[in-house]
């Protein structure tokens, strides 16, 4: 009765904007036994989730990735759920809760506990907006999606059919509206609709195309993929902010050398990242590049995939680092001062990605202090090499340096003398100290070395990537 009520009251609430029924069609019911998803692999926060939704009278679901990835027989990053409840009365059941977003209202429920908290992100029924008005630009780009329909509808609001299954922990059914399951067993990347139009709605559907094909290994139906070539300029619409985001997440889903290779293939490599441009470019004077940003993805895919942390921070700083390096010689070709030259190259790197997609001051600030370590790496004289340890990203700034020695646009045997540097004690760094002196013909510095206690960041992680 209490349940019934519930309800009742849910279709008469005012704040819920719901649609017409959705003549999408009844969902495929697949039990178990078909889908074989582990109940193992599911977040108990998630199954938490559904679970209170459900015992509140409303209908409650894990969707979208989780779901793929489940199928799939692999442990999920993030779990999202999708419900008819509204965001407000979402809010109200959990303590931890909290609306995020404008155009596309949702609710996060943290949950703490051992280790880092974890989010879940709850999403309400989106209805159809194909006569939404001010919903929606005259180019085809939705502009603000609060308006809630039914879960059909919602289905047929997803991007790809392997991203719109929906799992009900409770009873351990997924509910198919377009045959994601098949879609799946295919290998196939199909977007639900016409592709043009969704494409037209959100540009950044693209990117996630050529992601979630990386990811998966699936192959791209010629239907969906044929209009992305032509469309691709429809990415300059997009706020910078989201399109960071959804490069960012293309350059750490693991398999991030694919995923750029997949941006060139589509036609949509141009303009996002410059340098793209040119690691791309199979040309003799691209090779250096290409070879250090491949080494720097497939070190970022291997700790990925190993489930370690990585630093963005890090990551564009090695993408743009050839166009750093070019700008960098071109100065000091002028007569300019090594530092200054490099600074003065920064600068104009960073001013000419700003042009495409604009990079978060707060990694911009990390690439920038990676950068400027470079040349202090190769003063291994007096204080300097005890100075430059106490630096705070000296870890990261490392870690550049050994790319630019595997590479062999620096000598392996600088980034050998730092690797026992920094593990040695201080008669062995008094010795090393001694052979680079002979090494480079410079005198130590006149004033008095003070000896300094080693950092605990000096002991030679795994990477400083993170």
């Amino acid at each position: 009765m209490i349940t019934k009520f519930i309800k009742r009251i849910l279709r008469r609430d005012p704040m819920v904007k719901h649609t017409q029924a959705n003549n999408t069609g009844a969902p495929k019911r697949i039990p178990k036994k078909a889908h074989r998803i582990d109940p193992h692999l599911l977040s108990k926060n998630a199954v938490k989730v559904t679970h209170t939704l459900q015992q509140a009278g409303y209908e409650a679901f894990i969707v979208g990735g989780a779901v793929r990835d489940l199928a799939l027989g692999i442990s999920p990053k993030d779990f999202d759920v999708a419900t008819n409840a509204t965001p407000d009365q979402v809010q109200r059941l959990f303590r931890k809760a909290r609306l995020i977003g404008r155009r596309f209202q949702i609710v996060h429920v943290t949950f703490f506990g051992k280790g880092h908290p974890e989010i879940i992100e709850v999403s309400t029924f989106r209805a159809l907006l194909d006569n939404a008005g001010d919903h929606v630009a005259e180019s085809g780009r939705i502009l603000r999606d609060n308006v809630w329909g039914s879960q059909g509808e919602d289905a047929a609001r997803r991007d790809f059919t392997i991203n719109a299954m929906y799992y009900d922990p409770s009873s351990e059914t997924v509910l198919d509206y377009h045959g994601g399951m098949a879609d799946m067993q295919k290998k196939t990347l199909r977007m639900i609709g016409d592709p043009a139009k969704r494409y037209r709605e959100d540009p950044v559907r693209m990117l996630r195309a050529v992601r979630f094909a990386a990811k998966t290994g699936f192959e791209l139906d010629s239907a969906t993929r044929a209009p992305i070539a032509k469309l691709g300029t429809l990415l300059n619409d997009v706020p910078s902010a989201r399109l960071f985001d959804e490069i960012l997440k293309l350059l750490m889903s693991g398999y991030s050398w694919s995923a750029i290779q997949g941006l060139k293939d589509a036609g949509l490599h141009h303009g996002l990242l410059p340098l793209l441009d040119h690691i791309l470019d199979k040309g003799e004077e691209s090779k250096g590049a290409n070879n250090f940003v491949k080494l720097a993805l497939a070190n970022t895919d291997d700790r990925i995939q190993s489930g370690k942390s990585v630093s963005a921070g890090f990551l564009f700083a090695t993408l743009l680092w050839p166009d750093l390096l070019k700008n960098w010689k071109a100065n000091s070709a002028k007569g300019m001062a090594n530092i200054p030259a490099l600074q003065d190259a920064m600068d104009d790197t960073i001013a000419t990605q700003s042009s495409g997609m604009t990079i978060q001051r707060r990694f911009e600030s990390d690439m920038r202090e990676i950068w400027s370590m470079q040349p202090r790496f190769e003063r291994r004289v007096g204080r300097f090499p005890f100075r430059l340890i106490e630096s705070p990203r000296f870890r990261a700034g490392y870690d550049f340096m050994l790319l630019r020695c595997e590479t062999g646009e620096l000598n392996p045997e600088i980034g050998q003398w730092w690797t026992d540097f920094i593990a040695a004690d201080p008669a062995r760094q008094d010795e090393l100290m001694v052979s680079a002196k002979n090494e480079s013909g410079n005198s130590p510095s006149p004033a008095k070395r003070r000896r300094r206690r080693k950092p605990k960041s000096a002991v030679p992680p795994e990477s400083a990537a993170s």
